[in-house]
Protein backbone atom coordinates (compact mmCIF):
# COMPACT_ATOMS: atom_id res chain seq x y z
CA UNK A 1 0.00 0.00 0.00
CA UNK A 2 1.30 3.48 -0.80
CA UNK A 3 2.42 5.99 1.80
CA UNK A 4 -0.42 8.25 0.74
CA UNK A 5 -2.96 5.53 1.43
CA UNK A 6 -1.46 4.92 4.87
CA UNK A 7 -1.65 8.61 5.67
CA UNK A 8 -5.21 8.95 4.44
CA UNK A 9 -6.39 5.99 6.48
CA UNK A 10 -4.71 7.18 9.67
CA UNK A 11 -6.01 10.68 9.19
CA UNK A 12 -9.56 9.46 8.66
CA UNK A 13 -9.24 7.31 11.74
CA UNK A 14 -8.24 10.24 13.93
CA UNK A 15 -10.71 12.68 12.48
CA UNK A 16 -13.73 10.42 12.63
CA UNK A 17 -12.71 9.15 16.03
CA UNK A 18 -12.49 12.73 17.23
CA UNK A 19 -16.23 13.20 16.73
CA UNK A 20 -16.85 10.47 19.29
CA UNK A 21 -14.79 12.23 21.94
CA UNK A 22 -17.11 12.96 24.89
CA UNK A 23 -17.16 16.70 25.52
CA UNK A 24 -16.08 18.15 28.80
CA UNK A 25 -18.11 20.32 31.12
CA UNK A 26 -16.88 23.77 30.16
CA UNK A 27 -16.63 26.59 32.64
CA UNK A 28 -18.13 30.00 32.15
CA UNK A 29 -14.73 31.45 31.33
CA UNK A 30 -14.25 28.87 28.61
CA UNK A 31 -17.60 29.73 27.05
CA UNK A 32 -16.56 33.33 26.69
CA UNK A 33 -13.45 32.28 24.79
CA UNK A 34 -15.32 29.94 22.47
CA UNK A 35 -16.16 30.86 18.92
CA UNK A 36 -19.31 30.38 16.92
CA UNK A 37 -17.46 27.76 14.91
CA UNK A 38 -16.89 25.79 18.11
CA UNK A 39 -20.51 26.13 19.17
CA UNK A 40 -21.84 25.03 15.83
CA UNK A 41 -19.53 22.02 15.66
CA UNK A 42 -20.37 20.95 19.23
CA UNK A 43 -24.06 21.11 18.39
CA UNK A 44 -23.56 18.93 15.33
CA UNK A 45 -21.48 16.47 17.33
CA UNK A 46 -24.19 16.19 19.96
CA UNK A 47 -26.82 15.50 17.32
CA UNK A 48 -24.72 12.71 15.81
CA UNK A 49 -23.68 10.86 18.98
CA UNK A 50 -25.66 7.75 19.77
CA UNK A 51 -25.56 5.64 22.91
CA UNK A 52 -23.39 3.02 21.19
CA UNK A 53 -20.79 5.70 20.30
CA UNK A 54 -20.22 6.58 23.93
CA UNK A 55 -17.96 4.64 26.25
CA UNK A 56 -19.82 1.82 27.94
CA UNK A 57 -21.25 2.67 31.34
CA UNK A 58 -21.88 6.33 30.46
CA UNK A 59 -25.36 7.73 30.95
CA UNK A 60 -27.03 10.11 28.54
CA UNK A 61 -27.07 13.74 29.49
CA UNK A 62 -30.31 15.01 31.04
CA UNK A 63 -30.39 17.50 28.22
CA UNK A 64 -30.44 15.15 25.25
CA UNK A 65 -29.95 16.69 21.84
CA UNK A 66 -33.23 17.91 20.37
CA UNK A 67 -34.41 15.68 17.54
CA UNK A 68 -37.16 16.69 15.20
CA UNK A 69 -39.91 14.09 14.76
CA UNK A 70 -42.19 13.58 11.80
CA UNK A 71 -45.05 15.17 13.68
CA UNK A 72 -43.29 18.42 14.45
CA UNK A 73 -44.82 21.22 12.57
CA UNK A 74 -42.21 23.74 13.49
CA UNK A 75 -38.48 23.70 13.09
CA UNK A 76 -36.57 22.98 16.28
CA UNK A 77 -35.54 25.87 18.43
CA UNK A 78 -31.94 26.93 18.42
CA UNK A 79 -30.12 25.37 21.35
CA UNK A 80 -28.89 27.67 24.02
CA UNK A 81 -25.52 29.16 23.12
CA UNK A 82 -25.89 28.47 19.40
CA UNK A 83 -24.55 30.91 16.81
CA UNK A 84 -26.53 34.11 16.88
CA UNK A 85 -27.70 33.63 20.47
CA UNK A 86 -25.84 35.94 22.81
CA UNK A 87 -25.84 36.26 26.54
CA UNK A 88 -27.04 32.67 27.13
CA UNK A 89 -25.20 29.62 28.37
CA UNK A 90 -24.54 26.75 26.01
CA UNK A 91 -25.94 23.27 26.68
CA UNK A 92 -23.37 20.79 27.86
CA UNK A 93 -23.00 17.35 29.38
CA UNK A 94 -23.24 17.46 33.13
CA UNK A 95 -21.64 14.07 33.80
CA UNK A 96 -18.40 12.50 32.58
CA UNK A 97 -18.68 8.96 31.15
CA UNK A 98 -17.88 6.41 33.81
CA UNK A 99 -15.72 4.12 31.64
CA UNK A 100 -13.41 6.73 30.20
CA UNK A 101 -10.44 4.34 30.45
CA UNK A 102 -12.06 1.76 28.15
CA UNK A 103 -12.91 4.44 25.64
CA UNK A 104 -9.34 5.73 25.40
CA UNK A 105 -7.85 2.26 25.13
CA UNK A 106 -10.31 1.35 22.38
CA UNK A 107 -9.10 4.35 20.40
CA UNK A 108 -5.48 3.31 21.05
CA UNK A 109 -5.99 -0.31 20.00
CA UNK A 110 -8.03 0.54 16.90
CA UNK A 111 -5.30 2.88 15.68
CA UNK A 112 -2.54 0.38 16.44
CA UNK A 113 -4.33 -2.36 14.50
CA UNK A 114 -4.75 0.03 11.59
CA UNK A 115 -1.02 0.86 11.57
CA UNK A 116 -0.07 -2.84 11.57
CA UNK A 117 -2.61 -3.65 8.87
CA UNK A 118 -1.42 -0.85 6.59
CA UNK A 119 2.29 -1.66 6.94
CA UNK A 120 2.60 -5.42 6.44
CA UNK A 121 6.02 -7.13 6.43
CA UNK A 122 7.98 -6.32 3.27
CA UNK A 123 6.06 -3.13 2.57
CA UNK A 124 9.15 -0.94 2.98
CA UNK A 125 11.58 -0.60 0.10
CA UNK A 126 15.34 -0.13 0.71
CA UNK A 127 16.65 3.39 0.35
CA UNK A 128 19.50 3.90 -2.10
CA UNK A 129 22.63 4.74 -0.09
CA UNK A 130 24.16 6.28 -3.24
CA UNK A 131 21.61 9.09 -3.33
CA UNK A 132 22.79 12.69 -3.13
CA UNK A 133 20.62 14.74 -0.78
CA UNK A 134 20.07 18.47 -1.23
CA UNK A 135 19.79 21.15 1.44
CA UNK A 136 19.90 23.84 -1.19
CA UNK A 137 19.21 23.90 -4.92
CA UNK A 138 22.36 23.11 -6.90
CA UNK A 139 22.60 23.01 -10.69
CA UNK A 140 25.70 21.02 -11.68
CA UNK A 141 25.55 22.59 -15.12
CA UNK A 142 26.64 25.86 -13.47
CA UNK A 143 29.58 24.22 -11.66
CA UNK A 144 32.86 24.51 -13.58
CA UNK A 145 35.36 23.83 -10.79
CA UNK A 146 35.38 20.87 -8.40
CA UNK A 147 37.51 20.96 -5.26
CA UNK A 148 38.30 18.12 -2.86
CA UNK A 149 39.67 17.36 0.56
CA UNK A 150 41.73 14.15 0.73
CA UNK A 151 41.15 12.21 3.97
CA UNK A 152 37.67 10.67 4.16
CA UNK A 153 36.76 12.45 0.92
CA UNK A 154 38.89 11.17 -1.96
CA UNK A 155 40.30 8.47 0.31
CA UNK A 156 37.86 6.53 2.51
CA UNK A 157 39.45 4.49 5.30
CA UNK A 158 38.40 1.21 6.89
CA UNK A 159 37.42 0.98 10.56
CA UNK A 160 40.65 -0.90 11.26
CA UNK A 161 42.38 2.50 11.31
CA UNK A 162 40.29 3.64 14.30
CA UNK A 163 41.49 0.75 16.43
CA UNK A 164 45.12 1.39 15.56
CA UNK A 165 44.83 5.10 16.41
CA UNK A 166 43.17 4.20 19.73
CA UNK A 167 45.81 1.64 20.69
CA UNK A 168 48.76 3.89 19.85
CA UNK A 169 47.24 6.89 21.71
CA UNK A 170 46.46 4.66 24.70
CA UNK A 171 50.12 3.63 24.68
CA UNK A 172 51.18 7.30 24.72
CA UNK A 173 49.01 7.89 27.79
CA UNK A 174 50.88 5.17 29.67
CA UNK A 175 54.39 5.70 28.27
CA UNK A 176 54.56 9.47 27.83
CA UNK A 177 52.00 10.82 30.31
CA UNK A 178 52.68 8.07 32.93
CA UNK A 179 49.06 6.96 33.29
CA UNK A 180 48.44 3.69 35.22
CA UNK A 181 49.17 0.46 33.36
CA UNK A 182 45.62 -0.72 34.04
CA UNK A 183 44.33 1.43 31.18
CA UNK A 184 46.04 -0.96 28.76
CA UNK A 185 43.50 -3.63 29.70
CA UNK A 186 40.76 -1.71 27.90
CA UNK A 187 40.39 -2.87 24.29
CA UNK A 188 38.92 -0.67 21.61
CA UNK A 189 35.11 -0.70 21.53
CA UNK A 190 33.90 -0.44 17.91
CA UNK A 191 30.74 1.63 17.47
CA UNK A 192 30.78 2.93 21.03
CA UNK A 193 30.63 6.57 19.94
CA UNK A 194 29.15 8.38 16.95
CA UNK A 195 30.21 11.52 15.17
CA UNK A 196 28.85 14.87 16.34
CA UNK A 197 28.83 14.21 20.11
CA UNK A 198 29.66 16.89 22.66
CA UNK A 199 32.13 16.45 25.52
CA UNK A 200 31.89 18.47 28.72
CA UNK A 201 35.55 19.04 29.52
CA UNK A 202 35.05 20.08 33.15
CA UNK A 203 32.58 17.34 34.05
CA UNK A 204 34.07 14.54 31.93
CA UNK A 205 30.76 13.75 30.22
CA UNK A 206 30.17 12.56 26.65
CA UNK A 207 26.71 13.43 25.39
CA UNK A 208 24.44 13.95 22.41
CA UNK A 209 22.82 17.32 21.93
CA UNK A 210 19.96 18.43 19.69
CA UNK A 211 19.70 21.48 17.45
CA UNK A 212 18.27 23.56 20.31
CA UNK A 213 21.16 22.81 22.71
CA UNK A 214 19.16 20.28 24.71
CA UNK A 215 20.85 17.08 25.89
CA UNK A 216 19.04 13.96 24.73
CA UNK A 217 17.80 11.92 27.65
CA UNK A 218 19.70 8.66 28.09
CA UNK A 219 22.73 9.70 26.02
CA UNK A 220 25.02 11.12 28.72
CA UNK A 221 28.01 8.89 29.56
CA UNK A 222 30.54 9.25 32.34
CA UNK A 223 33.18 6.77 31.37
CA UNK A 224 31.48 3.72 29.88
CA UNK A 225 28.33 3.99 32.01
CA UNK A 226 25.21 6.04 31.25
CA UNK A 227 24.41 8.79 33.71
CA UNK A 228 20.83 8.77 35.09
CA UNK A 229 18.67 11.69 34.03
CA UNK A 230 18.34 12.81 37.66
CA UNK A 231 22.12 13.19 37.92
CA UNK A 232 22.25 15.11 34.64
CA UNK A 233 19.63 17.55 35.91
CA UNK A 234 21.59 18.07 39.13
CA UNK A 235 24.77 18.79 37.18
CA UNK A 236 23.09 21.27 34.83
CA UNK A 237 21.01 23.29 37.30
CA UNK A 238 17.78 21.37 36.84
CA UNK A 239 17.66 21.48 33.06
CA UNK A 240 18.84 19.51 30.04
CA UNK A 241 19.65 22.75 28.23
CA UNK A 242 23.25 23.83 27.68
CA UNK A 243 23.61 27.63 27.31
CA UNK A 244 25.04 28.92 24.07
CA UNK A 245 28.06 30.53 25.74
CA UNK A 246 29.03 27.22 27.35
CA UNK A 247 28.50 25.13 24.22
CA UNK A 248 31.10 24.64 21.53
CA UNK A 249 32.20 27.65 19.52
CA UNK A 250 32.02 28.16 15.77
CA UNK A 251 34.61 25.46 15.05
CA UNK A 252 33.26 23.06 17.68
CA UNK A 253 35.82 24.08 20.34
CA UNK A 254 34.25 25.96 23.22
CA UNK A 255 35.84 26.87 26.55
CA UNK A 256 33.88 24.21 28.42
CA UNK A 257 32.43 21.89 25.78
CA UNK A 258 33.93 20.45 22.60
CA UNK A 259 32.06 18.92 19.70
CA UNK A 260 33.69 16.02 17.86
CA UNK A 261 32.85 16.56 14.20
CA UNK A 262 35.31 14.54 12.14
CA UNK A 263 35.51 10.79 11.68
CA UNK A 264 39.06 10.70 13.08
CA UNK A 265 37.55 11.70 16.45
CA UNK A 266 35.86 8.31 17.04
CA UNK A 267 38.95 6.73 18.68
CA UNK A 268 39.50 9.91 20.73
CA UNK A 269 35.97 9.79 22.16
CA UNK A 270 36.39 6.11 23.00
CA UNK A 271 39.73 6.73 24.72
CA UNK A 272 38.22 9.58 26.77
CA UNK A 273 35.42 7.28 27.91
CA UNK A 274 37.83 4.45 28.74
CA UNK A 275 40.22 6.68 30.72
CA UNK A 276 37.37 8.22 32.71
CA UNK A 277 35.99 4.76 33.38
CA UNK A 278 39.33 3.50 34.68
CA UNK A 279 39.68 6.30 37.25
CA UNK A 280 36.04 6.04 38.35
CA UNK A 281 35.91 2.26 38.75
CA UNK A 282 39.22 2.22 40.62
CA UNK A 283 38.18 5.15 42.83
CA UNK A 284 41.20 7.23 41.82
CA UNK A 285 40.86 10.98 42.18
CA UNK A 286 41.58 12.90 38.98
CA UNK A 287 40.85 16.19 37.23
CA UNK A 288 38.70 15.73 34.08
CA UNK A 289 40.29 18.83 32.55
CA UNK A 290 43.79 17.33 32.77
CA UNK A 291 42.48 14.04 31.39
CA UNK A 292 40.92 15.75 28.38
CA UNK A 293 44.11 17.65 27.62
CA UNK A 294 46.29 14.53 27.90
CA UNK A 295 44.03 12.41 25.69
CA UNK A 296 43.87 15.18 23.07
CA UNK A 297 47.66 15.44 23.02
CA UNK A 298 48.07 11.65 22.84
CA UNK A 299 45.74 11.50 19.82
CA UNK A 300 47.58 14.44 18.26
CA UNK A 301 50.91 12.66 18.68
CA UNK A 302 49.62 9.78 16.56
CA UNK A 303 49.19 12.24 13.69
CA UNK A 304 52.16 14.54 14.36
CA UNK A 305 54.65 11.71 14.74
CA UNK A 306 53.38 10.20 11.49
CA UNK A 307 52.13 6.87 12.83
CA UNK A 308 48.82 7.04 11.00
CA UNK A 309 50.48 7.94 7.71
CA UNK A 310 53.00 5.14 8.13
CA UNK A 311 50.34 2.48 8.83
CA UNK A 312 48.27 3.44 5.80
CA UNK A 313 51.23 3.68 3.41
CA UNK A 314 52.50 0.26 4.50
CA UNK A 315 49.19 -1.46 3.71
CA UNK A 316 47.12 0.65 1.33
CA UNK A 317 44.70 -2.13 0.27
CA UNK A 318 43.83 -2.79 3.92
CA UNK A 319 42.99 0.79 4.82
CA UNK A 320 41.84 2.57 1.65
CA UNK A 321 38.39 1.61 0.41
CA UNK A 322 36.60 2.22 -2.89
CA UNK A 323 39.66 3.71 -4.56
CA UNK A 324 38.48 2.60 -8.01
CA UNK A 325 35.36 4.73 -7.55
CA UNK A 326 37.47 7.82 -6.83
CA UNK A 327 39.39 7.12 -10.01
CA UNK A 328 36.14 6.90 -11.99
CA UNK A 329 34.87 10.21 -10.57
CA UNK A 330 38.05 12.09 -11.50
CA UNK A 331 38.09 10.64 -15.02
CA UNK A 332 34.46 11.59 -15.55
CA UNK A 333 34.85 15.17 -14.37
CA UNK A 334 37.96 15.82 -16.46
CA UNK A 335 36.40 14.23 -19.56
CA UNK A 336 33.56 16.76 -19.25
CA UNK A 337 35.97 19.68 -19.17
CA UNK A 338 35.77 20.43 -15.45
CA UNK A 339 38.69 21.95 -13.54
CA UNK A 340 39.80 20.15 -10.38
CA UNK A 341 41.79 21.19 -7.33
CA UNK A 342 42.88 19.54 -4.06
CA UNK A 343 43.24 21.26 -0.67
CA UNK A 344 44.28 18.95 2.17
CA UNK A 345 46.01 19.13 5.53
CA UNK A 346 47.91 15.90 4.88
CA UNK A 347 51.57 15.90 3.71
CA UNK A 348 52.48 15.36 0.07
CA UNK A 349 54.31 12.03 0.53
CA UNK A 350 51.21 10.52 2.13
CA UNK A 351 48.75 11.94 -0.42
CA UNK A 352 51.01 10.98 -3.34
CA UNK A 353 51.21 7.32 -2.32
CA UNK A 354 47.47 7.07 -1.71
CA UNK A 355 46.55 8.75 -5.00
CA UNK A 356 48.95 6.53 -6.96
CA UNK A 357 47.22 3.52 -5.35
CA UNK A 358 43.74 4.78 -6.31
CA UNK A 359 44.31 6.60 -9.60
CA UNK A 360 47.80 5.84 -10.91
CA UNK A 361 51.16 7.54 -11.35
CA UNK A 362 49.62 10.29 -13.47
CA UNK A 363 47.14 11.40 -10.78
CA UNK A 364 48.53 14.95 -10.71
CA UNK A 365 47.46 15.43 -14.33
CA UNK A 366 43.84 15.46 -13.19
CA UNK A 367 44.25 18.50 -10.92
CA UNK A 368 44.79 22.10 -11.94
CA UNK A 369 45.91 23.07 -8.41
CA UNK A 370 47.25 20.83 -5.60
CA UNK A 371 47.74 22.23 -2.07
CA UNK A 372 49.03 20.08 0.82
CA UNK A 373 49.50 20.84 4.54
CA UNK A 374 47.05 23.69 4.09
CA UNK A 375 46.31 24.05 7.82
CA UNK A 376 42.53 24.22 7.45
CA UNK A 377 40.42 25.89 8.79
CA UNK A 378 43.03 28.67 9.14
CA UNK A 379 43.68 28.39 5.41
CA UNK A 380 40.21 29.90 4.84
CA UNK A 381 40.56 32.77 7.33
CA UNK A 382 44.28 33.66 7.51
CA UNK A 383 45.48 36.01 4.76
CA UNK A 384 49.15 36.06 5.85
CA UNK A 385 50.69 32.64 5.13
CA UNK A 386 52.18 32.53 1.60
CA UNK A 387 52.20 29.58 -0.75
CA UNK A 388 55.40 27.54 -0.97
CA UNK A 389 56.20 25.26 -3.91
CA UNK A 390 57.48 21.71 -3.43
CA UNK A 391 59.71 19.90 -5.88
CA UNK A 392 59.17 16.31 -7.05
CA UNK A 393 60.89 15.04 -3.90
CA UNK A 394 58.64 17.07 -1.62
CA UNK A 395 61.37 19.60 -0.69
CA UNK A 396 60.48 23.28 -0.19
CA UNK A 397 61.44 25.81 -2.86
CA UNK A 398 62.17 29.48 -2.18
CA UNK A 399 60.77 31.49 -5.08
CA UNK A 400 57.80 33.81 -4.69
CA UNK A 401 54.54 32.31 -5.99
CA UNK A 402 52.86 34.52 -8.60
CA UNK A 403 50.68 31.82 -10.13
CA UNK A 404 49.28 28.40 -9.24
CA UNK A 405 50.30 26.11 -12.07
CA UNK A 406 48.97 22.72 -13.06
CA UNK A 407 51.19 19.77 -12.15
CA UNK A 408 52.93 21.66 -9.32
CA UNK A 409 52.59 20.96 -5.59
CA UNK A 410 52.03 23.85 -3.17
CA UNK A 411 52.17 23.95 0.61
CA UNK A 412 50.28 26.17 3.11
CA UNK A 413 49.05 29.44 1.59
CA UNK A 414 45.64 30.98 2.17
CA UNK A 415 42.31 31.19 0.41
CA UNK A 416 42.56 34.91 -0.32
CA UNK A 417 45.70 34.42 -2.43
CA UNK A 418 44.08 31.34 -3.94
CA UNK A 419 41.07 33.38 -5.09
CA UNK A 420 43.30 36.16 -6.40
CA UNK A 421 45.53 33.81 -8.39
CA UNK A 422 42.80 31.57 -9.81
CA UNK A 423 39.75 33.82 -10.04
CA UNK A 424 37.58 30.86 -8.94
CA UNK A 425 34.75 32.45 -7.03
CA UNK A 426 31.12 31.98 -6.14
CA UNK A 427 28.68 29.25 -7.06
CA UNK A 428 30.69 27.94 -10.01
CA UNK A 429 32.94 26.24 -7.43
CA UNK A 430 31.81 23.07 -5.60
CA UNK A 431 34.04 21.84 -2.77
CA UNK A 432 33.80 18.38 -1.16
CA UNK A 433 34.86 17.64 2.42
CA UNK A 434 33.98 15.53 5.44
CA UNK A 435 34.54 18.08 8.24
CA UNK A 436 31.65 20.51 8.44
CA UNK A 437 33.69 23.18 10.24
CA UNK A 438 37.22 22.84 8.89
CA UNK A 439 36.23 22.06 5.29
CA UNK A 440 32.89 23.69 4.56
CA UNK A 441 31.66 26.37 6.98
CA UNK A 442 33.88 29.29 5.92
CA UNK A 443 33.57 28.49 2.23
CA UNK A 444 29.79 28.70 2.37
CA UNK A 445 29.36 31.57 4.83
CA UNK A 446 32.22 33.85 3.78
CA UNK A 447 32.95 33.06 0.16
CA UNK A 448 29.77 31.75 -1.42
CA UNK A 449 31.21 28.51 -2.76
CA UNK A 450 28.93 25.54 -3.17
CA UNK A 451 29.72 22.85 -0.61
CA UNK A 452 29.23 19.07 -0.51
CA UNK A 453 29.53 17.09 2.72
CA UNK A 454 30.79 13.51 2.72
CA UNK A 455 28.87 11.54 5.37
CA UNK A 456 29.80 7.82 5.27
CA UNK A 457 27.35 7.18 8.13
CA UNK A 458 24.50 7.62 5.66
CA UNK A 459 25.02 4.09 4.37
CA UNK A 460 24.37 2.18 7.61
CA UNK A 461 21.70 4.63 8.73
CA UNK A 462 19.67 4.34 5.54
CA UNK A 463 19.78 0.56 5.91
CA UNK A 464 18.17 0.89 9.34
CA UNK A 465 15.57 3.36 8.10
CA UNK A 466 14.62 0.92 5.33
CA UNK A 467 13.79 -1.95 7.68
CA UNK A 468 10.21 -2.99 8.40
CA UNK A 469 10.84 -2.82 12.12
CA UNK A 470 11.97 0.80 12.03
CA UNK A 471 9.20 1.92 9.68
CA UNK A 472 6.49 0.22 11.72
CA UNK A 473 7.78 1.59 15.03
CA UNK A 474 8.17 5.08 13.61
CA UNK A 475 4.68 5.10 12.12
CA UNK A 476 3.13 3.80 15.32
CA UNK A 477 5.13 6.30 17.41
CA UNK A 478 3.88 9.19 15.31
CA UNK A 479 0.32 7.87 15.27
CA UNK A 480 0.37 7.44 19.05
CA UNK A 481 1.73 10.97 19.45
CA UNK A 482 -1.05 12.26 17.23
CA UNK A 483 -3.63 10.38 19.29
CA UNK A 484 -2.27 11.87 22.52
CA UNK A 485 -2.33 15.31 20.99
CA UNK A 486 -5.91 14.83 19.84
CA UNK A 487 -7.25 13.46 23.12
CA UNK A 488 -5.21 15.47 25.62
CA UNK A 489 -8.28 17.41 26.74
CA UNK A 490 -9.42 14.33 28.70
CA UNK A 491 -8.12 15.19 32.14
CA UNK A 492 -10.04 13.11 34.61
CA UNK A 493 -8.05 10.77 36.87
CA UNK A 494 -8.62 7.67 34.71
CA UNK A 495 -7.56 9.52 31.55
CA UNK A 496 -4.40 10.81 33.22
CA UNK A 497 -3.49 7.26 34.18
CA UNK A 498 -3.98 6.11 30.58
CA UNK A 499 -1.87 8.97 29.28
CA UNK A 500 0.93 8.04 31.66
CA UNK A 501 0.93 4.54 30.19
CA UNK A 502 0.90 5.94 26.67
CA UNK A 503 3.82 8.23 27.51
CA UNK A 504 5.72 5.22 28.84
CA UNK A 505 5.00 3.40 25.58
CA UNK A 506 6.33 6.39 23.63
CA UNK A 507 9.56 6.32 25.62
CA UNK A 508 9.96 2.58 25.01
CA UNK A 509 9.44 3.10 21.27
CA UNK A 510 12.00 5.89 21.21
CA UNK A 511 14.54 3.75 23.05
CA UNK A 512 13.92 0.83 20.70
CA UNK A 513 14.46 3.02 17.64
CA UNK A 514 17.56 4.63 19.13
CA UNK A 515 19.12 1.20 19.75
CA UNK A 516 18.63 0.25 16.10
CA UNK A 517 21.29 2.85 15.20
CA UNK A 518 23.62 2.86 18.19
CA UNK A 519 22.77 1.53 21.67
CA UNK A 520 24.57 4.38 23.42
CA UNK A 521 23.77 7.45 21.33
CA UNK A 522 21.37 6.51 18.52
CA UNK A 523 21.35 8.19 15.12
CA UNK A 524 23.78 10.98 14.30
CA UNK A 525 20.91 12.85 12.63
CA UNK A 526 18.05 12.61 15.17
CA UNK A 527 17.39 13.11 18.88
CA UNK A 528 13.87 11.74 19.28
CA UNK A 529 11.84 14.16 17.13
CA UNK A 530 14.43 16.97 16.80
CA UNK A 531 17.49 17.10 14.52
CA UNK A 532 20.83 16.70 16.27
CA UNK A 533 23.31 19.53 16.64
CA UNK A 534 25.36 17.74 13.96
CA UNK A 535 22.36 17.57 11.63
CA UNK A 536 21.69 21.28 12.09
CA UNK A 537 25.27 22.10 11.11
CA UNK A 538 25.07 19.70 8.17
CA UNK A 539 22.06 21.57 6.80
CA UNK A 540 23.64 24.95 7.45
CA UNK A 541 27.09 24.37 5.97
CA UNK A 542 26.44 22.01 3.04
CA UNK A 543 24.40 22.51 -0.10
CA UNK A 544 24.37 18.77 -0.77
CA UNK A 545 25.53 15.71 1.16
CA UNK A 546 26.23 12.09 0.29
CA UNK A 547 27.91 8.86 1.41
CA UNK A 548 30.99 9.30 -0.81
CA UNK A 549 32.17 11.22 -3.87
CA UNK A 550 31.32 8.13 -5.94
CA UNK A 551 27.64 9.10 -5.63
CA UNK A 552 28.37 11.62 -8.40
CA UNK A 553 28.63 8.70 -10.81
CA UNK A 554 24.85 8.21 -10.55
CA UNK A 555 24.04 11.67 -11.89
CA UNK A 556 24.46 13.56 -15.11
CA UNK A 557 26.80 16.55 -14.78
CA UNK A 558 24.00 18.88 -15.83
CA UNK A 559 21.70 17.49 -13.14
CA UNK A 560 19.93 19.88 -10.76
CA UNK A 561 19.46 18.87 -7.13
CA UNK A 562 16.22 20.18 -5.68
CA UNK A 563 15.71 20.18 -1.91
CA UNK A 564 12.42 18.86 -0.62
CA UNK A 565 10.24 21.62 0.73
CA UNK A 566 9.96 20.71 4.40
CA UNK A 567 6.95 22.06 6.28
CA UNK A 568 7.07 24.73 8.89
CA UNK A 569 4.95 23.88 11.89
CA UNK A 570 2.14 26.21 10.83
CA UNK A 571 2.15 24.58 7.38
CA UNK A 572 1.94 21.03 8.76
CA UNK A 573 -1.68 20.19 7.77
CA UNK A 574 -0.69 20.53 4.12
CA UNK A 575 2.10 17.97 4.15
CA UNK A 576 2.24 14.22 3.86
CA UNK A 577 4.57 13.68 6.81
CA UNK A 578 1.79 14.85 9.10
CA UNK A 579 -0.96 13.12 7.16
CA UNK A 580 0.90 9.81 7.25
CA UNK A 581 1.35 9.88 11.01
CA UNK A 582 -2.05 11.16 12.00
CA UNK A 583 -0.58 14.22 13.71
CA UNK A 584 -3.08 16.73 12.42
CA UNK A 585 -1.87 20.16 13.44
CA UNK A 586 -5.05 21.93 12.39
CA UNK A 587 -6.26 23.83 15.49
CA UNK A 588 -9.44 22.21 16.77
CA UNK A 589 -11.16 25.18 18.33
CA UNK A 590 -13.77 23.09 20.11
CA UNK A 591 -10.96 21.30 21.97
CA UNK A 592 -8.29 23.97 22.25
CA UNK A 593 -10.68 26.30 24.04
CA UNK A 594 -10.49 24.05 27.09
CA UNK A 595 -6.73 24.45 27.11
CA UNK A 596 -6.97 28.21 26.85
Amino acid sequence: MSVKAVGTALTRMLLTGGNRTPPFVPSGNVNRLSTSCRASKQQNSEEQISVSDKPSGGEPSPEAPHKRTAGDGKPPKEPVGAPGKTGAKRRSYVSTPRDQKSYLWSRHNDLKRLVHDLIPPGACHPLNASTIYANNEVNLDEVDIYGFDYDYTLALYSSALDEMIYNRAKGFLVEHFKYPEGINKYDYIPNFAVRGLHYDIQKGLLMKMDAFHYIQSGTVYRGLSPLPDEDVLNLYDGTFHVPLLEASGFYGKGPKIKQFMDIFSLPEMTLLAVANDFFITNDIEYDPIHLFKDVSEAIGMVHIKGYMYKWIMEDLPKFIQRGEETDAVLHRLVSHGKKLFLITNSPFSFVNKGMIHMVGNNWRDFFDVIIVQADKPHFFTDCVKPFRRLDVNGDLQWEKINSLDKGQIYKQGNLFDFLRLTGWRGSKVLYFGDHLYSDLADLMLRHGWRTAAIVPELEPETKVVSTDRYSLNLTWLQALTGLMERLQTHRDSESKQVFQEWQKEREELRLMMKNLFNPQFGSIFRTCHNPTFFSRRLCRFSDIYMTSVSCLLNYDLSYTFYPRRTPLQHEAPLWMDQLCTGCIKKPHLEEMSYIR
